[in-house]
């Protein structure tokens, strides 16, 4: 019979050849993860900017997942590539597919992803929003943020997009605030890394402001991280002051969190489009306050706002692509240093009740009392994009939250960072294998 230490011998030496051909090699991470400074988004000590493009082939009307197409990413992230974007956006995703093939290939590239949480069933209604804030609902987007915390490319999360787009439905604005308040309290007690939670705005220049500062009013688990909206005032030919761009600037020159475009491009003009806007939007005319856009969109899904048109395997590019293209290649160094960012982190006052904001002070609704276990246990499995919805299910909201409520310090059962979640296994696999051949060693020599 073998000695304990020949085996133990063999068992190491086998690892040192064998194992090492089978080992776990540690993911590939290629992004620093994006943070919020003053009112600037930094990767690391530098000012990051959003170039980028929305992403929803198939169009609003036809709502897949395109980050979980491993094959349509495969076509499409080489595209994003050759265009010049660092950033992509994607409107909606099934919460119970896996998303690591086309995370890994947009990492691998450069690039980043601005996410919205919520999907056509399940989302506030604004038209009745108190019903809509649910239980059932907050599971569903937890589950989303549970499957996109890991990921160092995912760079913010949108809580809401458009849910007001004229003053009768800034009844619902609480709500939006409600629910983004909600998600970053989720992040910070699941211990997740600290990911930018914000809403995008619809162009509705009656009470963007409004909505802006009363994202950024109140104590500060209730403000936002950032806030976004959807502009198509440059309408090509224009410069930065016809299209009234530079009074954007001015408007905003004291809000303290960073600002950025969720959706830019007018097509209203002409059907080519020249992307002038991609000069200001990127040099100090408007660094100090905008922190990049998304132009919409990628794929022509019978708007005329398509760079690229689709079939199958194949990507065809419009000559949308090859301006847009052309102007990132020219203007493709950002500003300088910082931009001209502010520190100040000082929160707005919160709108008065007008005729154009019909919220009536700063009070918002407590988390529905069935959701707050997801706090501290989880949100489980979501219901993917054919769920049964949410919309009239689950316990609403029964009470007014208390300022600071959502301030939650993180669990005892910390999740870890995006960082932490990918350990190198190139010490765990030869210590694995070593065993599993220390074990077979024993039970071969025994049967001798």
């Amino acid at each position: 019979m073998k000695s304990l230490g020949a085996l133990l011998f063999n068992a190491v030496a086998f690892t040192g050849v064998g194992c090492l051909a089978v080992s776990v090699q540690p993911e590939k991470r290629s992004l620093t993860a994006v943070t919020v400074k003053g009112n600037a988004f930094f990767a690391g000590d530098s000012r990051f900017y959003i170039r980028g493009v929305d992403y929803q082939p198939g169009g609003s009307s036809n709502v897949v997942d395109p980050i979980a197409n491993v094959d349509g990413c495969k076509r499409d992230v080489p595209v994003f590539k050759k265009l010049g974007v660092n950033t992509i956006r994607v409107y909606s995703v099934d919460n119970t597919l896996d998303h690591d093939a086309c995370m890994s290939l947009l990492a691998d590239a450069g690039i980043y992803l601005v996410l919205d949480v919520n999907s056509p069933k399940y989302s506030l209604n604004r038209a009745d929003p108190g019903p809509s804030y649910n239980d059932v609902y907050l599971q569903s987007i937890f589950a989303t943020i549970d499957g996109f915390a890991k990921y160092d490319n995912m760079l913010a999360f949108f809580s809401g997009n458009e849910v007001i787009n004229d003053a009768g439905s800034t009844r619902a604005a609480p709500f939006v605030k409600a629910v983004t308040r909600d998600i970053r309290q989720y992040i910070r007690t699941r211990g997740y890394r600290s990911i930018p939670v914000g809403y995008s705005a619809a162009d509705v220049s009656e009470n963007r402001r409004e909505m802006a500062d009363y994202m950024n009013c109140g104590t500060d688990d209730e403000r936002s991280d950032f806030f976004a909206f959807n502009d198509y005032s440059w309408c090509d030919p224009s410069t930065f002051t016809k299209s009234g761009w530079d009074q954007k600037v001015k408007n905003f020159s004291d809000y303290s969190l960073p600002i950025f475009l969720s959706e830019y491009g007018c097509n209203t003009n002409k059907r080519r489009r020249q992307f002038l806007e991609v000069a200001s939007l990127f040099s100090t005319d408007m660094s100090s306050v905008f922190s990049g856009g998304l132009v919409y969109e990628y794929s022509e899904e019978g708007s005329d706002y398509g760079l690229v048109k689709l079939n199958g395997n194949s990507v065809e590019e419009l000559d949308d692509f090859k301006t847009l293209q052309a102007a990132f290649s020219k203007q493709n160094k950002n500003p300088s240093g910082d931009g001209g960012y502010k520190t100040n982190n000082k929160a707005s006052t919160c709108p008065a009740k007008s005729t154009n904001w019909e919220v009536d002070g700063d009070s918002l609704p407590a988390m529905p009392e069935p959701a707050k276990k997801f706090l501290e246990k989880g949100a489980g499995k979501g219901a993917g994009l054919e769920g049964p919805g949410s919309q009239n299910a689950g316990t609403p909201s029964t009470s007014t939250a208390t300022p600071g409520s959502g301030a939650s310090a993180p669990s005892s059962t910390k999740k870890g960072s995006a960082s932490t979640l990918h350990p190198s296994q190139s010490f765990l696999g030869p210590v694995v294998c070593a065993l599993v051949v220390l074990v077979s060693s024993l039970l071969g020599t025994t049967l001798l």
